[in-house]
């Protein structure tokens, strides 16, 4: 059992409207020869701020195309784009698999690497590490690194311009920090950051779970507008740095576990990483056998966000067993985090729940007069986001 407690954090957070066009005088204080990664709608929405605000740095500007998915290939690649150029610091400029290949990128290369995410749709910003995936797009690994970033900047405008979807898919994310992290507290059980859970980061991850509680519906509807409100800059900072802060020195546990199996099926490959992590979220509180109404409002909350919370909206609904059970066998995998759990789980144990998402989804959505869940090759209507009762 560990007995050291430790909390790992980047070096800057720095988050508001605007802050796009400072990001060069942050990168100066960083590095001399800046590489920025980047996909190609990402470079042509974000060029022209980023270009003037290196030249006030003093700063030349040089742009990689990231090639689409985080594998270790793609991260080798990039690192030898670093070294030719003599680069000192890399930009991951975009989502989390842009930022996560930036900073594989930038520990191959031994160089410091900074995230400026463009959506808010994952906790990786911050983080110590980075999720590898197969050219497929199958969860292969954790990449852990010595450090964090030296510089996390996010725009909140951009992530208001960008589609809703982004941010649910953070929300998604971000609501499993505090069922994760209260898990792993109660099996004394080891985080990411190595060894025990401190104070301070289970109190992260349970202030991202209030903050998103009481501001995540209204900054969906502000999203949908392209407006930045003191909700959305509340719900990005439960996204980004609260739940980055409190997942990596808290735990993870069965939710994240779920999704890494989900990815091993091409059933899930249209949902987003926090969408999956809902599914995980909801299989992990009828493992716990959680409180009925917990599970009910937890379910009922997170449709009306539009996050998935049936096995149909995954489009699993009409498998047979043997698929689902390749999901169950990826997720006990020997080193996966749901054995972080103050208890075991048996494949059986696991199927079962994974079942009961499908029937507890269905009735609580009826229940709640929600629309019933289509499966993803059907059009689906936008979810009620009022608050609820």
């Amino acid at each position: 059992m560990p007995t050291t407690r430790s909390l790992l954090a980047p070096g800057r957070y720095v988050q508001g409207r605007g802050v796009l066009a400072d990001l060069g005088t942050y990168v100066a204080a960083i590095g001399s020869v800046p590489l920025i990664l980047a996909d190609p709608v990402v470079r042509q929405l974000t060029e022209a701020t980023v270009t003037e605000s290196f030249r006030q740095a003093g700063l030349a500007v040089r742009f990689e195309e990231f090639g689409g998915i985080p594998t270790a290939a793609e991260a080798r690649r990039v690192a030898d784009v670093l070294s030719d150029r003599g680069c000192d610091v890399i930009i991951g400029l975009g989502g989390g698999s842009t930022i996560d290949t930036a900073k594989a990128a930038g520990d191959n290369a031994g160089i410091r690497w900074v995230s400026v995410p463009t959506v808010a749709s994952t906790d990786a910003p911050t983080s110590a590490l980075s999720v590898v995936y197969s050219e497929e797009g199958v969860f292969e690994t954790y990449r852990f690194y010595s450090r964090n970033p030296d510089l996390v900047l996010v725009d909140t405008q951009l992530v208001a311009n960008a589609p809703a979807r982004f941010l649910v898919s953070g929300i998604g994310d971000a609501l499993a920090t505090w069922i994760e992290a209260r898990a792993v507290q109660r099996a004394n059980g080891p985080t990411l950051a190595g060894g025990m859970a401190t104070h301070t980061g289970i109190a992260l991850a349970k202030l991202s779970w209030d903050l998103l509680w009481e501001n995540a519906l209204p900054a969906v509807e502000a999203v949908r507008s392209n407006l930045v409100t003191p909700a959305v800059e509340a719900v990005v900072e439960a996204n980004t740095l609260l739940s980055g802060l409190g997942f990596e020195s808290g735990g993870l546990a069965a939710a994240h576990s779920v999704h890494d199996g989900l990815t091993v099926v091409p059933h899930t490959h249209h949902l987003m990483h926090g969408e999956k992590v809902n599914i995980g979220s909801i299989t992990q509180l009828i493992l716990e056998a959680a409180a009925a109404e917990e599970i009910r409002e937890f379910i009922e909350f997170t449709a009306r966000l539009g996050l998935p919370t049936t096995l149909t909206e995954a489009g699993l609904d009409h498998v047979d067993d043997e698929v689902l059970r390749m999901v169950v066998e990826a997720a006990l995998a020997p080193e996966e985090t749901i054995h972080n759990l103050p208890f075991s789980v048996s494949e059986n144990d696991l199927l079962d729940a994974l079942k009961m998402v499908e029937e507890l989804g269905r009735s609580v959505r009826a229940e709640a007069g929600l629309p019933e869940p289509r499966a993803p090759q059907e059009e689906r209507p936008p979810v009620p986001a009022a608050r609820m009762a």
